[in-house]
């Protein structure tokens, strides 16, 4: 979870990131940073990947994240919890590397005019970029989506 400065307050974003792809695959953003903010990240992730067995969902410590209506959510759809250990940012480093991202591409040291006009820029960055261009090292210098395109075509024909 991060946050991104508006004149109208912080805008607080929450994603769910498919490590082997790098694809974020949930997200959410919202005035508060409270546990719906992070439920709803997972549920859109749960909605576009539709897991069919158990699977893990890594965290840091956040209250939001050991809330009694998110650990049921989580077991409702099978979601395994996995946290950080206190203190150690490296745990997470694959989410925060994400967010250093955003931050440096487009928030910048930008303050925008209204929590929409943030959530749009981000949307964008994500559905419009981060997904379909981004390049990554961990996927072989392809973007997330055209890394899970090859991936399942290759599953399709063995």
């Amino acid at each position: 979870m991060t946050y991104v400065r508006t004149y109208e307050g912080f805008l607080y974003v929450a994603t769910v990131m498919n490590l082997f792809s790098r694809r974020i695959v949930g997200w959410s953003m919202d005035k508060n940073m409270d546990k719906h903010l992070v439920i709803k990240a997972l549920l859109m992730a749960v909605y576009q990947r539709q897991p069919k067995a158990d699977v893990m969902v890594h965290s840091d410590q956040g209250s939001q994240y050991g809330s009694a209506d998110y650990l049921a959510f989580m077991k409702e759809y099978n979601l395994v919890p996995s946290m950080s250990r206190a203190g150690n940012c490296h745990d997470n480093a694959v989410a925060e590397s994400f967010f250093v991202t955003i931050k440096k591409r487009i928030v910048k040291r930008k303050i925008y005019s209204t929590r929409e006009d943030a959530k749009a820029e981000i949307f964008n960055f994500i559905e419009m970029f981060y997904n379909p261009k981004k390049r990554h090292s961990h996927t072989g210098g392809v973007s997330p989506a055209k890394f899970e395109e090859a991936y399942f075509s290759e599953l399709e024909t063995v």
